[in-house]
């Protein structure tokens, strides 16, 4: 309660004194939360889509490897 009080008696001079127009505080919150979202990713460590995507192709390349592990074993159990 205590910090948004403080945040609106700042907002207020900045009002009464004419320093900012409404495009500065638009900007101004965006980079807050866009700030604030860089924060929470980094601290989640998500990867990027990139990066997922690169991840999520080896995933698929080691279990197709698994399964040609698999056919090939149960080929030979088959054999003897």
């Amino acid at each position: 309660m205590k910090n948004s009080k403080f945040v609106i008696d700042k907002l207020a001079k900045l009002f009464e004194q004419g320093l900012i127009s409404s495009k500065d505080i638009a900007a101004e919150i965006m980079a807050i939360l866009k700030s604030k979202r860089d924060e929470i990713v980094f601290k989640m460590k998500l990867t990027s889509k990139d990066e997922f995507e690169v991840l999520s192709k080896r995933v698929e390349n080691l279990e197709k490897k698994i399964n040609q592990f698999k056919t090939k074993k149960t080929k030979r159990a088959k054999k003897s």
